[in-house]
């Protein structure tokens, strides 16, 4: 690497402050489009303009393909249409789907309108499918060859097309009506003799991606077969594009980082952190607190149901904490290992009985090593205090068991609750480790002064 092209931030905003064109271009044309991308982050909208003028068309393209979403509508917004042009006729057609769909409907006819015809037609077919489904997430950039073609053949027609395909990892057999038959690796295409047919190489034994399915699903049969791409067909079983893994991984992460924001307890952002405006973070996560409050004013009930019981026994007040604490602890660790297995795919909704014995197993011995410690932690304490006042070991049973009780409900309400939601069609991660925390506090509670009630009845109460 030359020196040039190790140029610091600061380096590269010199140059743009000096408008030095040409050592631009002789530098950035050497990066690679992700550091390039990052680079455009980091600079403001108006020096990326710089940078853009500086790379050549299909660089540019490229590098623009790699930053983030907000940062692609502020550059949009001064583009020259000349370099709006450039950049967008250029761009792999998934992403300029991708950039498109995020934008309002009159800014993407306006953005359709200075498409060359050609690549119009690929964005509007593309923007025709589904937001979320597979449709919108495909290129059409691939390779299709024939079944009776030699190796030769299809060596000679991937020189000519190839540099168009978005990738040449796989190439696709089709037949006279377009219709998808099988897919080879292009390893074994340059591996074969000359002269041999592509039929002779085929096994029939291909995976393909409706274009109605849902992206989620998607990421799914990627993982599932371990694939870098795979070919889209219609229902007449046409081939109509690919996607590739990098598509894919991009909507793993936003699904994951969806799911993580709805379980913390809030609407899931449509931006980054950062680029969220003030009043919307707030009003997506005032939501979620208000519906958690009014819940947790159920807990406030349960106590006011009790008070006599507290009067007669302020000890019991002391445990409070101790016991609604495991189990909303107990609940959300649950709660998260579910949702987690039903989003891989490691459990699904027939396997819910199966998740509720072990769940009951499971919470059974959380509870009982969390019982075990309460009462031998008030057992030992009481030797050298009286705050347990003349019955602590009766006061220690009651803990251990309410612990019991308590983490056992917990743990079976945050294994159940993500059933329950997938089976209502609504999203599991809704079943958020605060809502389950909040059911399991007002559930708690009376537990636990249901457990006093028995224990300490003659004596306390």
């Amino acid at each position: 690497m030359s020196i040039l092209e190790k140029l610091t931030l600061p380096d590269i905003r010199e140059l743009i402050e000096e408008r030095d064109a040409v050592t631009l271009r002789e530098v950035l044309n050497h990066w690679m489009p992700a550091d390039l991308g990052d680079l455009l982050e980091d600079l403001t909208p108006e020096e990326s303009l710089v940078v853009l003028e500086a790379l050549n068309p299909e660089l540019a393209a490229q590098a623009f393909e790699h930053v983030e979403a907000a940062e692609q509508h502020e550059i949009l917004k001064i583009l020259p249409e000349s370099q709006l042009v450039r950049i967008l006729n250029a761009m792999s057609p998934d992403d300029r789907t991708a950039l498109f769909e995020r934008e309002p409907r009159e800014e993407i006819e306006r953005l359709l309108t200075i498409l060359t015809p050609s690549e119009q037609r690929v964005a509007r077919s593309l923007l025709s499918y589904g937001e979320g489904t597979v449709g919108r997430l495909m290129t059409p950039d691939f390779i299709a060859i024939r079944a009776g073609w030699t190796v030769n053949q299809v060596l000679d027609y991937v020189r000519r097309y190839g540099k168009d395909s978005e990738t040449l990892n796989v190439v696709y057999v089709t037949d006279d009506d377009d219709r998808l038959i099988d897919d080879i690796r292009i390893r074994e295409i340059l591996l074969a003799q000359p002269e041999r047919k592509v039929s002779e190489l085929m096994d029939s034994r291909y995976i393909a991606l409706a274009v109605t399915d849902e992206e989620a699903d998607a990421v799914g049969v990627f993982r599932k077969y371990d694939r870098t791409a795979l070919p889209v067909i219609d229902s007449r079983q046409k081939l109509l594009g690919i996607v590739t893994i990098d598509d894919v991984l991009d909507v793993a992460e936003e699904e994951a980082t969806r799911e993580i924001q709805m379980f913390g307890g809030l609407e899931a952002l449509d931006e980054p952190y950062i680029d969220t405006p003030l009043w919307e973070m707030v009003r997506k996560r005032a939501a979620w607190l208000v519906v958690l409050f009014l819940g947790e004013l159920l807990t406030a009930s349960a106590m006011g149901y009790f008070d006599a019981e507290l009067h007669r026994a302020m000890v019991l007040a002391l445990f409070i904490p101790l016991i609604i604490s495991s189990g909303g602890n107990s609940g959300s660790q649950a709660a998260t290992l579910i949702v987690r297995a039903l989003g891989v795919g490691e459990v699904t909704l027939g396997d819910w009985w199966l998740v509720m014995r072990r769940e009951i197993v499971s919470g059974l011995a959380l509870g009982i090593v969390l019982g075990t410690i309460g009462f031998l932690r008030i057992s030992i304490w009481s030797q050298f205090t009286n705050i347990y006042g003349d019955y602590p070991y009766l006061v220690a049973l009651t803990v251990a068991l309410s612990l019991v009780g308590i983490v056992m409900w917990g743990t079976l309400s945050g294994a159940m609750l993500p059933f329950i939601l997938k089976r209502l069609g609504f999203d599991p991660a809704k079943s958020s480790a605060p809502f389950v925390a909040t059911l399991v506090d007002v559930t708690g509670l009376v537990i636990y002064f249901s457990v006093a009630l028995v224990i300490l009845r003659g004596t306390l109460l």
